[in-house]
C-alpha cells in the first residue's frame, strides 16, 4: 500500500479533504500519486476536478506551510430536462454518479412532473436509462401526435370502364392497349362508390394538451355525369341511369354513353351521327360518314368512308381506298392502305401501313401482331415521341416520309406565348416609366392609381404566361427522347426528320433505332455501337 509522506485524506460531509504537512526530503508529488491515494481510500469513483487536482499538486510541491484543500467530492447522478417547444417531446441530459446514488425512476418522474410533463413517459425506457447511467441525452417522454383524417376517395365498381385519359410515362410515352369490345352496363348498375373522409384520431402532448386532428378533405362525385346519378338510397353510390358504355371521367366520376348498333354504314343506313358510342357490325362504305362523340367500333372494313370519334376508333378489319379516320385519343386498325389516319394520342396498326398519311400526337406503332412482316411503306408518318415498325420503306415503293420530335401545336403555342410576353413586357416597361414620372411630378389627373393597377394586372398575366411557358418547354424537352425504332430493316428510300433536322436514308439499315443527340442523327443497331447518319 503506497503512501505519500506528509499527505493524508479525510472524508468530511461528502468531500475528500487533503491535509498536507511539510515533510523534508519528500519526492515531488504528482497527479497520478494523488489519484492512486484516492483509489486506495475507496474514493476512486468520486468526482475530481482536473484544475483543482493540478493546483493541489503544485501546492504540495511548492508551499512551505501546512494546508488543507478539497480534493474530491461525492456526487449523485442527476438529469437535466429539456422540453420541445411544441410540447411533444422531452429529453433528459444525464450526468452519471461519482461515488453517489444512481438515477431512479422515481427521481426522473418527479423531475418531469415538476415541469408539467404528465403524459408519454415509458417506464421501460426510464428503467433502461437508470441502469445504463451513462452520460448523454435520452428521450424521456413522447407525446401522441394527432392523426389527420383520410381524404375522401372513390372506388371504381366495374372493371371494364374505359378511361380516355392518356397514360403517359416519365419518358412521355403512352402504353398501347387493345380497345376490344365495348363494355355495357344496365340501368341501376353500381358504377363508383364514394368513400367519405374520416375524422382522424386525437393526440396529446406530454403536457397533457389535447391535439385535435384535421378532418380529411371531402370529395364529391363529378357534376354533370351523363347517364349516371347518385343513388336515391345511398348518397355515396353512383349508379347508371341508362344502358350504355361506362367511361371514367377524371378520378371522381363515371358517365354512361349511349351505345347504338348498325349493321353497317351504307346507303341504306345513311350517314351516322350520334352523341355517344357507335358500333358498326359490318363495313363503312365509300363516301359514308360515321361521327360519334364517344368511341367507334367497326367490326368490318372502312372502305373509303369517313369515321370521326371524340374518343377512340377500333377497326377490326382494314382501312382502304382513301378512307379517313380521326380520333380524339387512339386509333387501332388491322391494316391501312391509301388512307389517312389522325389520332390525338396514338395509332396502333396490327399488320402494315401502305401509302398512307398517319399522324399521332404521341406515337405510332406498326406491325403489333406481325413482328417480322409488318411494314411502314410510302406515304408519311408523323408522331411526337416514337414511331415503331418492323420494316421501314421498300425498294419498289416511293419515298417513305417519317417525322418525330415535333409537335406543331405546341410549337405554335410556344411562339404565341413568347409573342404575348414580349408585348406585355413592352407595356409593363411603358407603364413603369409612367408610374415613376407620376410619383415624382405629382398626380394631378389622378392617373397614378389606375396606372399602378394596370401594371399589377400585366405582371399577373405575365406570371401566368411564364408558368404555361415552363409547362410547354417541359413537354418539348421530351422531344429529345424521340426515336424511330426498326425491328427488322430499313429498305428503299426514306426521308427521316427529327423536328427540323432532316436526313435522307438511301441505303439499307438493319434492326435498331434512330435518335438525335447533340444535334446529330444517330443510328444504334440492336447489337453494336451508334453511328452518325
Amino acid at each position: 500500500m503506497s503512501t505519500i509522506p506528509g499527505v493524508e485524506l479525510v472524508e468530511s460531509q461528502g468531500q475528500v479533504v487533503l491535509r498536507h504537512h511539510v515533510t523534508a526530503d519528500r519526492p515531488p508529488v504528482d497527479a497520478n500519486a494523488l489519484k492512486a491515494l484516492l483509489e486506495q481510500g475507496g474514493y476512486g469513483a468520486w468526482f475530481v476536478d482536473r484544475t483543482v487536482l493540478s493546483s493541489i499538486v503544485d501546492r504540495c510541491n511548492s508551499e512551505q506551510g501546512d494546508f488543507e484543500a478539497n480534493l474530491a467530492e461525492r456526487r449523485d447522478a442527476h438529469m437535466d430536462i429539456e422540453i420541445a417547444s411544441d410540447g411533444m417531446r422531452a429529453w433528459g441530459t444525464v450526468t452519471p454518479a461519482y461515488g453517489g446514488a444512481p438515477l431512479s425512476i422515481d427521481q426522473i418522474v418527479q423531475t418531469l412532473t415538476g415541469l408539467g410533463v404528465v403524459y408519454g413517459m415509458d417506464e421501460s425506457n426510464l428503467m433502461k436509462i437508470c441502469l445504463e447511467s451513462k452520460a448523454g441525452q435520452y428521450e424521456v417522454a413522447t407525446g401522441l401526435a394527432a392523426v389527420d383524417g383520410d381524404d375522401g376517395r372513390f372506388e371504381l365498381l366495374i372493371n371494364l370502364t374505359r378511361d380516355r385519359r392518356p397514360r403517359v410515362d416519365e419518358n412521355g410515352l403512352i402504353d398501347f392497349r387493345e380497345l376490344g369490345d365495348i363494355p355495357v352496363v344496365d340501368v341501376g348498375q353500381p358504377l363508383m362508390r364514394r368513400i367519405p373522409p374520416t375524422d382522424g384520431t386525437a393526440g396529446r402532448s406530454i403536457l397533457a394538451k389535447l391535439l385535435y386532428p384535421k378532418r380529411g378533405r371531402d370529395e364529391m362525385f363529378a357534376a354533370g355525369l351523363t347517364g349516371a346519378a347518385v343513388s336515391e338510397t345511398d348518397h355515396n353510390l353512383l349508379v347508371a341511369t341508362e344502358r350504355g358504355q361506362p367511361v371514367q371521367v377524371g378520378y371522381n366520376g363515371v358517365m354512361v354513353e349511349k351505345v347504338i348498333h348498325f349493321d353497317g354504314a351504307t346507303m341504306a343506313s345513311g350517314n351516322i351521327s350520334f352523341d355517344g358510342t357507335v358500333h358498326i357490325d359490318g363495313d363503312v362504305l365509300q363516301g359514308m360518314k360515321v361521327l360519334a362523340s364517344g368511341d367507334v367500333v367497326v367490326s368490318g372494313t372502312v372502305d373509303g368512308g369517313i369515321v370521326e370519334a371524340g374518343g377512340s376508333i377500333l377497326v377490326k378489319g382494314g382501312v382502304i381506298a382513301h378512307a379517313t379516320l380521326k380520333a380524339g385519343t387512339e386509333v387501332s386498325v388491322r391494316f391501312v392502305e391509301n388512307s389517312k389516319i389522325e389520332a390525338g394520342v396514338a395509332i396502333a396498326i396490327d399488320d402494315m401501313a401502305l401509302q398512307s398519311e398517319l399522324r399521332a400526337a404521341n406515337q405510332i406503332a406498326v406491325g403489333i401482331k406481325a413482328a417480322k412482316r409488318g411494314r411502314l411503306v410510302g406515304g408519311s408518318a408523323q408522331a411526337t415521341m416514337r414511331i415503331i415498325t418492323p420494316i421501314l420503306g421498300d425498294a419498289a415503293s416511293s419515298v417513305t416520309q417519317v417525322m418525330v420530335g415535333l409537335d406543331p401545336a405546341l410549337e405554335a403555342e410556344l411562339q404565341a406565348i413568347l409573342s404575348a410576353l414580349e408585348k406585355q413586357h413592352q407595356e409593363a416597361d411603358s407603364l413603369s416609366k409612367l408610374v415613376q414620372h407620376l410619383s415624382k411630378q405629382g398626380d394631378k389627373a389622378p392617373m397614378l392609381e389606375r396606372a399602378q393597377a394596370t401594371l399589377n394586372q400585366i405582371h399577373q398575366a405575365m406570371g401566368s404566361l411564364l408558368v404555361r411557358k415552363a409547362e410547354v418547354e417541359k413537354k418539348m424537352a421530351l422531344y429529345a427522347k424521340a426515336k424511330v425504332e426498326v425491328g427488322v430493316e430499313v429498305s428503299g428510300s426514306v426521308d427521316l426528320a427529327f423536328g427540323h433536322t432532316k436526313r435522307a436514308l438511301r441505303r439499307a439499315y438493319g434492326s435498331g433505332s434512330f435518335s438525335m443527340e447533340g444535334g446529330l442523327v444517330l443510328f444504334t443497331p440492336h447489337e453494336g455501337d451508334s453511328s452518325e447518319v
